[in-house]
Formats: C-alpha cells, structure tokens, sequence
C-alpha cells in the first residue's frame, strides 16, 4: 500500500509539471526591434537627432586597434568630463586679464590665456561616449584598424607644400568657410556629418523623392534625391551632389562633386562620400561613413557616429552678427606686412572640429 502510495505521487507531480515545461517550450520568442514606417512606407528617420559625444575622431594610441572601450574606461571617461564640465562652470575671477585665464575659465583643459575664445556657457560637446547596444567605442574612426587617417598621398603632400607662406592671411576667401558664414564648422554638415564643440543638432524630413536633413551649425541643408541618378561632373556645389536609396532599413546615400574649398582636412573635389543611415532603436540612428580620396589619402576611411534622438526643434544659427573677427586678423595681417615681420598663426582653421 505504501509503494502504491509512493508511485501515484510521482505520476501527479510528474503530470502537474508537464503543462509549463510545454508552456517553456512553446513560448514565442522576444521580436527583434523593427523600424518604423512612414506613410510612404519608408524607414522613418524622420525628427531631431543630436550626433554630440566626447568619442574622439581619431582613436588615442594606448587603445592601439581595440575600439571597444572596457565599462571601466568608459565610465572614466565619462566622469572626467562632468568634473571637466563643473570645474567651467565655476564663476570665473572678474578681476583676471585675458592673459591670466586658465584651464577652468575657457571652459577647457588645455586652453588658456589668448586662446581661450569659449567659456562653458557657449559649449555642448556631449558628456558620453558613442554607444551602440552597450559597445562604448573608443573613437569614430574604425577604419583604419587603428582608429587614424591613413597617410596622405605624394599629390596632398604637393599641394599643402604648395601653398604660399602667410596665404591664409591674404583676404577672407583663404579663411575657413565657417568663418566665412558660408557653410559649417568642421564637417558638421558634412558629408561626413561629424560632432563639434556646440550646435550639434539634425532635424530629418522625407518626402517620396528626397531626404532633407537641416543641420542647426550655421545654416545648412542637405538635400539627398532619391532613386536619381548625379548631375554632371563640372558642377560642383557645397555639400556635393547627394543621391539616396534605400536598402531595407537603411539609407545609403552617395555624395560627388563637391567644391575644392570643403573636402574634409584638405580632401579633394575628387572625393566621393558613401553614408548609411540606420534606424537601430526608437531614440538611435547608427551613422556609418566612408569617405574615399585618392588624390588626398592612400586608401580609404570609415567611421561611425550614433545619432540620439533629442527633444525641440531646431533654431536659427545667426553667424556673423558682430563678428570682428575676420576684420581683426585681416588688419593684423596688414599691419605685419608693413613692418616687413612674417605672418605667422593657425591659418584657416575649422573651429570647433572634433
């Protein structure tokens, strides 16, 4: 009677476990995160992103070809820009001379003195590295293996060797086009569409023919044409000639004849600039880059940049109210050339650039 006992409660608890293994085994798994669509029935990129991170364009050399940053080194980095970031936002000494401004007061460690053109206030580099899926990466280049810009080739190195000595200094047309309030800062507009210091917002709209992306650093707009073929090649515009289509969730997007005066650190008309643009997430776009320039580099480079969506709309960057800039170093050129004393500074620099 016992053993009948024993064998009829292992039979009940046998068959009462029967339901959820069958329940374990049957249960659909998590969907995969699919894009939105438009009405259209495209991938929707469309609202405001920010492409803002303190990911260095270019990777520092003790990562060597290791891209992906440890949890450790990424929250370092973090934390060393929000203690960057409050000590800036301390008051600064009104008592102090241009001359005696230090790390803190110009909003950045490293710059002091005359060189300190920003304070904290006007600043919005970003305050985290790029992530993807919790990949916190090391810097936006991931091609070349090693995180750099590949070397250049014999025709760059000509023409930089080429250029007259105080050249930049010679009238407004040989200032950096930002300066000049005739397209962005470094390559914010892009293509590439790279973070700077400040202003790095993106408001995207699509329509059935066209991809509009309105870039809040200076004034740009980039109209990328769908499923069209390029204009000829002796027309050259700012931000070049951009034709898209779409490959499943991405936007790809093919970009020549760009003006001489744009490439990217010193880059030729000859460039072409291929873009990919993928929804991953309801709040990220994942950016890919590659820009190829013979004329420029020995091979190709790539990188990638997240674009986090960000709330509000876009605002008017009103550039040169009050700029006496240009004026300024102009004059100064002037004024050296004069007294017979050489022209010497920066050149043409892209400000702000990561």
């Amino acid at each position: 009677m016992k053993l009948l006992s024993i064998t009829l409660a292992l039979a009940l608890s046998a068959t009462a476990a029967i339901p959820t293994l069958a329940f374990a085994a049957t249960a659909p798994a998590k969907a995969a995160w699919k894009a939105p669509r438009t009405p259209l029935g495209q991938p929707d990129l469309q609202g405001t992103w920010t492409n803002a991170t303190i990911t260095p364009m270019t990777r520092p050399s003790q990562f060597g070809e290791r891209n992906v940053l440890t949890p450790d080194e990424a929250r370092g980095l973090e934390q060393a820009t929000a203690d960057q970031v409050r000590r800036a936002d301390l008051p600064t000494d009104p008592t102090l001379k241009v001359g005696d401004l230090k790390n803190a007061d110009c909003g950045a460690d490293g710059i002091s003195g005359f060189n300190c053109g920003y304070n904290q206030g006007w600043k919005d580099p970003g305050t985290n590295v790029i992530d993807f899926n919790g990949e916190k990466r090391a810097s936006i280049l991931v091609e070349p293996k090693n995180g750099q810009f590949p070397p250049m080739a014999k025709a760059a190195m000509d023409r930089r060797r080429g250029r007259p000595p105080g050249g930049a200094y010679d009238g407004p047309e040989q200032r950096a086009l930002g300066e000049r309030c005739l397209l962005s800062f470094g390559s914010s507009a892009g293509p590439p569409m790279l973070p700077l210091m400040y202003n790095n917002t993106y408001a995207i709209t699509q329509t059935k023919d066209a991809v509009v992306i309105e870039v809040e650093m200076v004034h740009d707009t980039r109209i990328i044409r769908l499923n069209t073929r390029h204009d000829p090649n002796n027309l050259k515009t700012w931000m070049g000639d951009s034709i898209g289509r779409w490959d499943g969730d991405t936007l790809v997007i093919e970009t020549i004849n760009m003006r001489p005066e744009q490439g990217l650190r010193g880059g030729s008309p000859n460039q072409k600039v291929t873009e990919w643009l993928t929804r991953i997430g309801p709040n990220k776009i994942k950016y890919r880059f590659t820009v190829d320039d013979p004329s420029t580099y020995i091979e190709p480079f790539s990188g990638e940049v997240a674009f986090n969506a960000t709330k509000g709309q876009l605002y008017e960057y009103a550039c040169h109210e009050g700029n006496y800039a240009m004026e300024g170093i102009l004059a100064g050129a002037r004024e050296a050339e004069k007294a017979g004393k050489p022209i010497t500074g920066g050149g043409a620099r892209e400000e702000g650039s990561n």
